[in-house]
């Protein structure tokens, strides 16, 4: 009967193998992600459990509900499991050293997704999206939009949100964005009547929009009670629709008092729409199909004992080591451009965005 079984076992792998579009494992690819309260990261996990899938490897996709104790026992048990390799979209990027060590010592190699993880020596690669020029083009589709709909009301006023302060990439779009407006600080052509600045004053913990429409109210009442608002840097479409209701709460957008420049990242569909409809000004298009593509490309090579391609060797520390890396180009996005981008990539449909 042993024989038996073992003899239908060989037939079943031999056919999976001479099948066309049959794919026969590779290994095990544990996914770790942060959180479903953000449409992005659902579309980064489905994307690398598909890609992954078509390359011929298992997945353990996990989500933490931006719980970090949740994400590190999510993490263990992955290395428990067995997994060849972990792909981890960190919560906090300085809370993981311990589960990477254990991981290390499974010889388990790590990738860091899109959010670089800090303070260990642990993590072999990091794909993601040149941070610093998403934050330039944030700032720059601020400044256009504000020559754009106040073209003579210099100096302009604008407020200062940033990202989370645990995520690593908050601090890379923060200074790409003030690479571009401190010269207009500094000039006088723009002003931040709050006076708020810094990661330490702007930053928003866990990217809450919630937070982000409190600190804004908070500013209007303090600071806007009689002048005008012109712009708000915001790094994440989530804050950028907190810091719109806010606005509206207090009547911009209607009657004699223009909407704000407003920008945002990530293209989710509710800012698309409310860039549509001439309330969110522009968003930063991270196409997580590209990035989940460089993702598997580099577990294939490591599977294969061979080096992963990097187009960066010099810009993300993580306190320990500089971490390779693979960069892939943001798209900045406003109402001109949208349907271009988004719909003729395929990646949203003209229905979804109705």
């Amino acid at each position: 009967m042993l024989n038996l079984r073992k003899y239908a076992l060989a037939l079943a792998s031999a056919a999976a193998l001479s099948l066309p579009g049959i794919a026969v494992a590779e290994g095990m690819v544990g996914i770790s992600m942060p959180t479903k309260t953000s449409a992005r990261w659902i579309d980064d996990g489905n994307n690398m459990v598909k890609q992954f899938q078509d390359a011929g490897y298992q997945t353990d996709l996990q989500y933490a509900d931006d719980d970090i104790p949740n994400q590190l026992a999510q993490i263990e048990n992955m290395i428990t499991k067995g997994v060849n390799v972990l792909v981890i979209a960190a919560i906090d990027g300085t809370t993981l050293s311990n589960a990477l060590a254990n991981a290390k010592a499974a010889d388990i190699k790590v990738i860091a997704y899109d959010r670089l993880i800090r303070d260990t020596p642990d993590i072999d690669y990091y794909a993601t999206f040149d941070n610093f020029k998403v934050g330039v083009e944030q700032a720059t589709t601020l400044v256009d939009g504000l020559k754009e709909r106040f073209p003579d009301m210099k100096p302009w006023n604008v407020e200062l949100f940033g990202g989370s302060p645990d995520d690593n990439n908050a601090y890379f779009f923060y200074d790409g964005a003030m690479s571009v407006l401190q010269p207009l600080i500094d000039d006088g052509s723009v002003v931040i009547a709050s006076g708020q600045m810094g990661m330490d004053k702007v930053g928003t913990l866990r990217w809450d929009p919630a937070t982000a429409q409190a600190r804004m109210d908070n500013i209007l009442s303090a600071n806007y009670t009689d002048k005008p608002l012109h712009g708000v840097l915001s790094p994440y479409d989530g804050l950028s629709i907190g810091i719109l209701s806010s606005l509206k709460g207090v009547g911009y957008g209607s009657g004699d008092l223009a909407m704000p420049i407003v920008t945002g990242q990530d293209a989710e569909i509710q800012s698309v729409k409310s860039i549509k409809s001439g309330e969110q000004y522009s968003t930063i298009f991270k196409d997580t199909r590209e990035l989940a593509k460089v993702t598997v490309g580099m577990v294939n090579a490591m599977m294969k004992g061979e080096e992963p391609e990097v187009n960066d060797t010099e810009s993300y520390d993580n306190g320990v080591k500089t971490v390779p890396s693979y960069l892939l180009e943001p798209v900045a996005v406003t109402e001109r451009n949208l349907e271009e981008v988004l719909v003729g990539s395929g990646y949203y449909t003209e229905d979804q965005l109705k």
